[in-house]
């Protein structure tokens, strides 16, 4: 289970809400799509995560008209159905034993009642570990706000699909990344597939090592037949916690595949030879 807890920023006190945040109903679904969206931003003068969503917001957002708020707005709009949110929150799990927060972005749907963790969650994806510089994540947030609103706008198609695995129910695209050039940054690898070579021993599809201004410009350019890697995990001095792993693509904004594992020395922080290993059986399969 989540604990979800609202990410405020350095002028406000973190308050801890807890509890799972539900899937929305069919008409908590009707709701969303009749709402305005209320992009949250951060209350820090100096935050990247602000001109970025911004920006992401202002070229991509469709699907419903939006407004940029602050924390206090969204303190009193959040009751009220005629508005939904997209805003950082920090969670934390009941299984994680080193107590990691985690900086995820959410999209609720507003509702009256007393605990964030009640309002009806359309999507929610995992950013950084808490603490970290929002410069980690906020140059992936073109790929990651444009799969927020495919998903949006999937479940709204077929509200079903909140009653599956959530995430993990993209995996059924896994097939479709053997045609596709995955991109990855260094410090994402752990040590036994840090290089290509290494790669190619467990996996014989198209990879490639660069850097986080690769990632940029083929979120920025939309890149035919390309899926980058969103990695998120333990940072500074935490060893232990969640490792979550994504590959986004940047063309169609699909998820083609989602898994987490518990941080050891089996299962280091980053993409795992077991993540490359299910891509390649998948691609063996349809061979």
């Amino acid at each position: 289970m989540r604990t979800l807890l609202l990410s405020f920023t350095l002028f406000l006190p973190t308050v801890l809400l807890s509890g799972q945040a539900p899937f929305p109903s069919t008409d908590e679904i009707k709701q969303f799509n009749a709402s305005k969206t209320c992009v949250v931003l951060e209350d820090d003068p100096f935050s990247s995560y602000n001109i970025y969503i911004q920006e992401v917001v202002k070229s991509s957002w469709k699907i419903t008209p939006y407004e940029f708020i602050t924390v206090k707005d969204f303190n009193v709009r959040r009751l009220n159905p005629a508005y939904s949110f997209l805003v950082i929150t920090q969670t934390n799990f009941d299984k994680d034993k080193a107590h990691g927060l985690y900086n995820f972005i959410n999209l609720l749907q507003g509702k009256d009642v007393n605990k964030l963790s009640e309002m009806p969650e359309i999507c929610a994806i995992p950013l950084s570990f808490a603490g970290v510089s929002d410069l980690v994540y906020s140059y992936k947030l073109g790929a990651i706000v444009s799969f927020m609103q495919k998903h949006a706008q999937k479940i709204s198609d077929d509200p079903s699909l909140t009653l599956r695995k959530y995430l993990k129910y993209y995996n059924k695209n896994i097939p479709g990344i053997k045609n596709k050039t995955i991109l990855v940054e260094q410090e994402d690898l752990t040590p036994e597939i840090s290089t290509i070579e290494k790669i190619k021993a467990v996996y014989t599809g198209n990879i490639e090592i660069v850097t986080d201004e690769e990632i940029i410009k083929a979120i920025e350019n939309k890149t035919p037949d390309t899926v980058i890697l969103h990695k998120v995990g333990p940072m500074g001095e935490r060893y232990s916690g969640y490792c979550f792993i994504m590959l986004i693509g940047t063309d169609d904004s699909e998820l083609y595949y989602y898994n987490l594992h518990m941080v050891d020395n089996a299962n280091p922080n980053g993409l795992l030879p077991d993540d490359l290993k299910r891509l390649e059986r998948k691609h063996a399969s349809l061979d």
